[in-house]
């Protein structure tokens, strides 16, 4: 990822945020990818989808981070990691570099603590570090964890509780 197409966020930096702003971890990004057999993965695709094309009509900010991109880089669908890639790459708003990794290192640490895995840390790290008001995960383990820093959401949950609103 080219460092300069993207907002590179530092530790001090506070913004107003106007739209809602989404971390999506690779679980979710993947989601469209998996067995559709069952009902639950049919609805968390549809909402996956809904999510992206909000984040392409630019009605929500994407936040993604060089985990982000690491872990589409281990895909073995190449197919697949280059859509995903693709799509982070030109619909992110806030991109957490590596230049920030010694900080999101550092909060993981204190996140994995808690049982969470370390690539998953990062993730929440990131989305931390990147002032997103959501984390959007398909993984029930993940979901588990509690923060105020940033809410954890399954893809359908962000939807029925943004309509609830």
């Amino acid at each position: 990822m080219e460092e300069n197409s993207h907002t590179n966020i530092t530790e001090s930096q506070n913004t107003v945020q106007k739209k809602v702003r989404v971390y999506l971890d690779n679980c979710a990004y993947n989601r469209p990818y998996d067995d559709q057999s069952q009902t639950k993965i049919q609805l968390e695709t549809q909402a996956k989808l809904k999510l992206q094309r909000l984040i392409k009509e630019r009605q929500i900010e994407l936040a993604s981070s060089y985990m982000s991109l690491y872990e589409c880089g281990e895909n073995p669908d190449q197919d697949k990691a280059s859509l995903i890639t693709d799509f982070i790459n030109t619909n992110s708003s806030v991109y957490v570099s590596l230049a920030n990794k010694d900080s999101i290192i550092q909060s993981a640490g204190e996140i994995m603590k808690t049982g969470i895995k370390y690539k998953d840390a990062c993730h929440m790290a990131a989305a931390i570090f990147s002032h997103a008001d959501y984390l959007i995960s398909t993984d029930n383990r993940m979901l588990k964890y509690q923060t105020d820093k940033v809410k954890l959401i399954n893809p359908v949950d962000f939807f029925i509780k943004d309509d609830d609103a």
